[in-house]
């Protein structure tokens, strides 16, 4: 219910209440049956299912099927060897996401633990829990409102609501009925839970609690919000499903091809199949890919840039648009003096110190927060507006005087005046205000005050908020009045905004270049948000629409608006999830960045949800995937080129299992087709993927980001992760490996030495195709090389580890295979060193052929 458009009376009257508040048996009842003022929580997984959703998976699944059919036929080493796999891929990915999220916990933290209530016309401490609609609550400074409330009594009451709707400046509230279709932050006559009271006092009833609120509302959206699942999840599922087709797809053709043609016996061919399957399934590539993931948590938290969710890294990489915060974010955070404008016999280009001092001198002294002349501005906390003034001044040698009198700022009259003496004797006012009342209260010709209201004008369609400074000498005898401040002389005007960082307009412009979208959406005012929005360099700054301009919009004329629109003024968590809802149909990657509690539903729904970490609240940072340490949001940018970085690695990773997975593969379905024994049994297929998988498949995520790799455009979120070219070079390649290894190995006489040498023809070609996998087209051996010791590192291991199996007795019977000749040795040499020739002249080839294409297309 919209309670801010109704009276405090009305109100009162609706909710059967009154400004002696409810009795006790009357909030015992209403306590009872609308229940605590406290959030519902979400019921959580249990440890087990945790677990569990990682055993899952499709190609787990089936490896998991051919271990039991390992059990069954007796084969128990295997089949332990097999779960073995099995078991360890899933605790990884377990462990990977142990952290569950917190972000209820993080709104009960806001909640106010105790409050003062009427009840019968006496104030009582009670437990915010046991508030209930219809309570009178009384508010002063420092207080966290525990409830959403409908104020009744305010005096000078001020309130810091910027982490619920986004306004960098506290809010004065009044208890005037308002519009309707006032926007959030601008409900003047209301009080809202978790924000803190900053100043003044006030009195309220309650009008919702629990989850009613508008932090319930929030905290309902937050649960309700599914979590995006990230793109390389989506992909490697897609990968994982072709496989699977291709794998099934092969065993019927197979079991109905041997048993016709051979009449096989059943033991044999399921023997076969679970080699096959053994083979054919990439079991490393998990733990492969968590490893390179995982490096990329490393790295990136040295860039400032702390990840939740390895996935999440490589959607980094994948982002299409940036939606962010404006307070906190793109700006400061700190409200900043940016203009001063003086009277106008003043020029501008040769101000003196002397024509400064009057206004400097008014901010320095006409203000609450510094009682010592000793004192500077960064020692001391309150407003935010008296804070900007007095560091402006900070450094600049401007007089403290001692306060003799004052009239505090109040929103009725919109003015501070203070009295100070000065050395002669004499008396000085001090005041500042809003530029209206001042010029109305000061001696003016018609000619000055058309000057000093074309500059406010000029500052406020900056976006700033405009300050007047005036002053009067008064005599000894004079009392401070508030007709006193009639016939005040105008020293000057300020311009106050949160301005933009520098680091954020620097990367603003690189997320432009790299084909990454920025959008602001903020819940400040539209001239502040479009000023904010031409400084950093947002794209479409024209126009900008406010959360009631949303509101009439359906969600396809919302989807239509997005694409064309860069600056989102006035909303609310609804209004945020609707615009990352319409971006992500429009098929965007979306990052949404923000350190408020407005923004955490809308942080959980985008792809990458990232929060401010020194002045982000605790919820945001709980329902985002990445948290900045630095609040820098270049960071972020960064990490868009480390994400890009770690996919491309990924994807060298994967062309590089593949082939050599169907290698493997078409070695059992050649010995399959042509009713021979198995060229390598399942154990001996397992020591090649996990030698492999322990040394060659790290190297690859080692390597270094490629020179333009920020001046690409954001890849195709729908572009699946093997292109035709991909599906072509592993076919290719498994062939290469697989024909020459067989019919060298085939010229041995005993199965024991044919077997030898088949491995090690498998083992050798992969580590010369690895060495292909480092460049896409470009040739693998250059400078770049030198940069990757991982490479070098991991050759070196599989020496030794090869070097065990085939040379050490012990090792040799573990695996199945025997000592080699010196010939024998040579041969796989020449032959794997052969492949790695053949890849390179074939990406040669490719690459010329591309550039072809590529100029055709151009004429």
């Amino acid at each position: 219910m919209k309670w801010h458009k109704y009276t405090a009376d009305d109100t009162l009257q609706t909710l059967n209440s009154s400004t002696k508040g409810l009795d006790r048996e009357t909030r015992e009842q209403k306590l009872e049956q609308e229940g605590k003022n406290i959030l519902s929580e979400k019921n959580q997984l249990k440890t087990w299912q945790k677990i569990g959703k990682h055993f899952v998976d499709l190609l787990m699944i089936v490896l998991m099927v051919a271990a039991v059919l390992k059990g069954i036929t007796g084969s128990y080493v295997e089949m332990g060897i097999i779960l073995a796999v099995v078991i360890i891929n899933g605790l990884i990915g377990y462990l990977q996401e142990r952290k569950a999220e917190e972000s209820l916990n993080g709104l009960k933290q806001m909640m106010g633990q105790e409050a003062v209530i009427l009840s019968g016309s006496i104030r009582k401490t009670v437990d915010s829990e046991a508030l209930v609609v219809g309570d009178i609550v009384l508010l002063k400074s420092g207080d966290v409102v525990p409830a959403d409330i409908r104020l009744i009594e305010t005096h000078d009451l001020v309130i810091e609501e910027s982490a619920l709707t986004g306004e960098s400046l506290p809010v004065e509230k009044q208890t005037k009925m308002l519009e309707e279709d006032t926007p959030l932050g601008d409900r003047t006559n209301m009080a809202f839970s978790g924000t803190l009271v900053q100043d003044g006092s006030g009195i309220g009833v309650i009008v919702a609690v629990g989850d009613e609120t508008e932090i319930g509302q929030i905290n309902s959206a937050l649960q309700s919000v599914e979590k995006q699942t990230t793109p390389l999840i989506r992909k490697m599922n897609q990968l994982n499903k072709q496989i699977f087709k291709g794998l099934i797809g092969f065993i019927v053709f197979l079991v109905f091809f041997t048993t016709l043609r051979h009449g096989m016996d059943i033991n044999i061919l399921l023997s076969s199949v679970i080699a096959l399957i053994v083979a054919v399934i990439p079991e490393g590539l998990p733990a492969v890919l968590t490893m390179i993931l995982s490096m990329g948590v490393k790295e990136m938290a040295e860039e400032k840039a702390i990840v939740k969710s390895m996935p999440a890294v490589e959607t980094l990489g994948s982002m299409t648009v940036i939606c962010s915060d404006k307070t906190g974010t793109l700006t400061k955070n700190e409200m900043t003096v940016v203009d001063i404008i003086l009277p106008e016999q003043v020029s501008k280009e040769s101000v003196a110190l002397e024509d400064e001092l009057a206004v400097t001198s008014i901010m320095n002294n006409c203000q609450d927060l510094k009682l010592e002349g000793s004192q500077s501005a960064e020692e001391l906390s309150g407003n935010p507006t008296e804070l900007a003034l007095l560091k402006f001044v900070d450094d600049k040698p401007v007089p403290f005087m001692v306060k003799k009198d004052k009239i505090p700022f109040s929103s009725a009259y919109k003015y501070m005046a203070t009295v100070h003496e000065l050395t002669t004797g004499e008396k000085v006012l001090f005041v500042k205000g809003a530029p209206e009342v001042l010029l109305e209260k000061a001696q003016l010709s018609n000619s000055e005050t058309s000057y000093w209201k074309a500059q406010a004008a000029e500052l406020a369609q900056k976006g700033q908020r405009v300050l007047g400074f005036a002053l009067k000498h008064l005599s000894k005898e004079q009392e401070l009045s508030h007709e006193t401040l009639e016939g005040l002389t105008m020293a000057g005007l300020a311009g106050i905004i949160d301005p933009p960082k520098e680091s954020a307009i620097k990367a603003v412009k690189e997320a432009h270049q790299a084909g990454v979208g920025v959008k602001m959406i903020t819940g400040d005012h539209k001239d502040t948000a479009i000023a904010i929005g031409k400084q950093i360099g947002l794209n479409h700054t024209a126009y900008a629409l406010e959360g009631k301009d949303v509101d009439h919009l359906s969600d396809e004329e919302l989807q239509k608006q997005v694409k064309t629109v860069d600056i989102f003024a006035r909303t609310t968590p609804e209004h945020k999830l609707r615009i990352v809802s319409a971006l992500q149909k429009n098929g965007e990657v979306v990052g949404m960045t923000g350190d408020g509690v407005n923004d955490a539903p809308a942080l959980k729904k985008a792809d990458i949800g990232i929060a401010m970490g020194i002045k982000g609240s605790e919820v945001s940072k709980q329902a985002a995937d990445m948290v900045l340490a630095d609040d820098n949001f270049a960071t972020i940018t960064r990490a868009v080129k480390e994400g890009r970085r770690i996919f491309d690695n990924l994807k060298k990773t994967i062309n590089f299992f593949l082939p050599t997975a169907l290698a493997q593969g078409l070695i059992v379905i050649f010995a399959l087709m042509t009713n021979l024994p198995l060229p390598l049994t399942p154990v001996q297929i397992l020591w090649v993927n996990m030698v492999t998988t322990i040394t060659l498949s790290y190297a690859l995520g080692f390597e270094p980001a490629n020179e333009k790799i920020m001046e690409r455009a954001p890849r195709d979120p729908k572009a699946p992760m093997l292109s035709g070219y991909s599906i072509f070079r592993i076919v290719y390649v498994s062939l290469l490996i697989t024909v020459p290894a067989y019919l060298i190995a085939m010229q041995a006489e005993s199965q024991l030495v044919q077997q030898t040498m088949l491995l090690q023809s498998i083992v050798l070609a992969q580590a010369f195709y690895m060495l292909n996998c480092r460049e896409l087209l470009d040739p693998s051996i250059n400078k770049a090389m030198l940069k990757n010791k991982a490479i070098f590192i991991s050759l070196a291991c599989l020496a030794v580890l090869q070097g065990v199996v085939l040379f050490v007795p012990i090792a040799q019977q573990a695996i199945g295979i025997t000592v080699l000749t010196s010939s024998q040795h040579i041969s796989i040499l020449l032959n794997t060193f052969g492949i790695f020739l053949i890849v390179e002249l074939e990406k040669l080839i490719t690459k010329k052929i591309r550039k072809k294409k590529a100029k055709e297309v151009v004429a």
